[in-house]
């Protein structure tokens, strides 16, 4: 594909401006990993053409339905889809959820042509439901197609794409919104002290997240979203999370210790994307994006399934359309003697997005139950995953998030075995806020990930083993895909008949897999915690989760 200069939809001036044509034009590269490194070193960023020659040979390549809309469906059916309308006054399809069409350096004509473009996919593709990212994808390939028809094209490639293991745009609310919980589970494990500011000023941190596509699909600038989108064709889905992670990174990182900009921390958020250029250059975006150690994309994979499957318990359908979608403490329906509605939703965005949608319900209570192992153990097998609340007569509050049924303790015979996954850690409320994960989270160089191929797949720690990979409830941190010297370096619930243990008492050589003074342990007929500060246990609660009715008071 040769082009003579810009096409009629660009606006030459804004272009220039924008993206100069300066680089190479020609790319003779075939191999997939050499791609991929052209791609994040921006090799045909800088060169109209060449990037026109790259979209063009990239999305010819997606593996497609067999009936996939092509140039000639569109010279079909535009005339019939658009009549007599002034392309200006189109109205948007549905499924772009009143998303607004991004300009960037399109002239009106290009502005129409998007609407026209969009229209005419709707006509094509009934089942997408959901799909806001699109007019910004449809925008940016028109600045490098020849017409309407190829730009229509290469969306409809994108779109039809059927290889299970390479997802490019969500279009389902169900895939959107599950993306959005995803992102969540990312930021949490991954962007820690930008995740405590969200919770802080925010009353709901889960909606605050479920604008993420908005901050890479509309409000950053042509030249940063074209960048992403190059090497978004070459690796896929995974790098839109990189690229989120890294703009949250650099919004804290500017805006730390500084008021927010209005009551508002989404619009915030928002406004500092659109104007990113005065903090971050696209090649240091990306490069603070790749510096991020994110699990395996099948990890990911595996976590955004049980994402789906958390909001289809909670009755919504790929054909939903937008619904919100809120975690589940609220100040009517919680009371608790140990914690206050803030402490709980600082711990409750602490929890995996799966879980948080539910409602916290009461298993066991030392007040109404008393303080035997024996009982602690009746009231809690049964629930996964469960909170652990506890506070000492010395008023310290502290905790756990427990990921396994407590019933797994029952294969050890009576006798004190290690048992759950990687996604538990220990915290403390009082004196101060402290939360104690697993040290592989935020020191991923202490293992080596291990091939899934090569790795022999132990059983997920539930009632039955399911063959659905959605089943397992902890896909994000399982201990197969380390090179461990022992799983039990994972592994951290441990309950016999006379003391269980939370998070510690390991043996020397595993010293260090939790953060450093995150344990906790009870010893039956003792009537103490051990913990950071030995405290005489006072009141100690367990919190299981309802994704059905309201929540029971604490």
């Amino acid at each position: 594909m040769d082009f003579p200069g810009y096409n009629c939809f660009v606006d030459r001036d804004k272009m220039d401006a924008t993206i100069q044509d300066l680089g190479p034009k020609e790319l003779s590269c075939t191999e997939l990993q050499e791609l991929k490194q052209l791609a994040r070193q921006g090799y045909w960023a800088r060169s109209y053409t060449l990037r026109g020659k790259v979209y063009q040979r990239l999305i010819r390549d997606i593996p497609c339905r067999t009936v996939t809309p092509d140039a000639s469906v569109y010279s079909d059916i535009i005339g019939k889809i658009v009549g007599k309308h002034s392309s200006g006054s189109l109205p948007l399809p549905e499924f772009v959820d009143n998303t607004q069409v991004p300009s960037y350096c399109l002239n009106t004509r290009g502005e129409g042509a998007v609407r026209k473009i969009l229209l005419c996919i709707a006509n094509q593709f009934p089942d997408v439901s959901f799909c806001p990212a699109l007019p910004a994808v449809v925008a940016l390939l028109l600045h490098y197609s020849i017409d309407e028809a190829e730009c229509f094209e290469k969306a409809c490639r994108i779109l039809a794409c059927n290889d299970p293991s390479k997802k490019l745009i969500d279009q389902s609310f169900l895939a959107f919104e599950s993306s959005c919980m995803t992102f969540g589970d990312l930021v949490n494990k991954y962007c820690q002290a930008a995740h405590k500011l969200m919770v802080a000023v925010s009353e709901d941190v889960l909606q605050v997240y479920a604008d993420w596509q908005r901050w890479l699909f509309g409000e950053l600038p042509l030249n940063y979203f074209a960048r992403v989108f190059d090497v978004f064709l070459v690796e896929g889905y995974k790098v839109l999370y990189r690229v989120a992670l890294a703009i949250l990174k650099f919004f804290h990182k500017v805006r730390a210790g500084q008021p927010l900009e209005s009551d508002n921390v989404k619009q915030d958020i928002r406004t500092f994307v659109k104007d990113i250029a005065k903090t971050v250059s696209p090649e240091k975006l990306l490069e603070k994006a790749f510096a991020i150690r994110l699990f395996s994309r099948k990890e990911i994979q595996l976590l955004q399934m049980a994402n789906e499957k958390a909001l289809k318990q909670k009755g919504i359908t790929v054909k939903q359309k937008r619904q919100f979608v809120h975690l589940a403490v609220h100040a009517e329906n919680f009371h608790s003697e140990i914690v206050g509605v803030k402490e709980m939703r600082d711990i409750w965005s602490w929890v995996p997005e799966r879980f948080a949608l539910c409602q916290p319900l009461l298993l066991f209570s030392s007040l109404q139950h008393g303080y035997s192992l024996t009982r602690f153990y009746f009231q809690c097998e049964g629930h996964e995953p469960t909170l652990l609340l506890i506070k000492t007569t010395q008023k310290e509050v502290c905790g756990a998030y427990l990921s396994t049924d407590w019933s797994e303790r029952n294969k050890f015979g009576g006798k004190l075995g290690f048992f759950g996954t990687g996604e538990c850690f220990v915290f403390r409320l009082q004196p101060e806020v402290q939360r104690y994960e697993w040290v592989v989270i935020k020191h991923p160089e202490l293992t080596k990930p291990v091939s899934l191929e090569s790795t022999t797949i132990l059983s997920s720690p539930c009632h039955s083993v399911s063959s659905d990979p959605a089943d397992r409830l902890s896909p994000f941190l399982a201990a197969r895909h380390f090179n461990l010297p022992s799983k039990t370096e994972s592994l951290f619930m441990a309950g016999g008949n006379d003391c269980l243990i939370i998070g510690g008492r390991l043996p020397a050589h595993q010293a260090g897999l939790l953060s450093a003074l995150g344990h906790l342990a009870w010893e039956e007929g003792m009537g103490s915690w051990v913990a950071e500060a030995p405290g005489q246990l006072l009141l100690s609660q367990v919190v299981g989760t309802s994704p059905e009715g309201q929540a029971e008071p604490l």
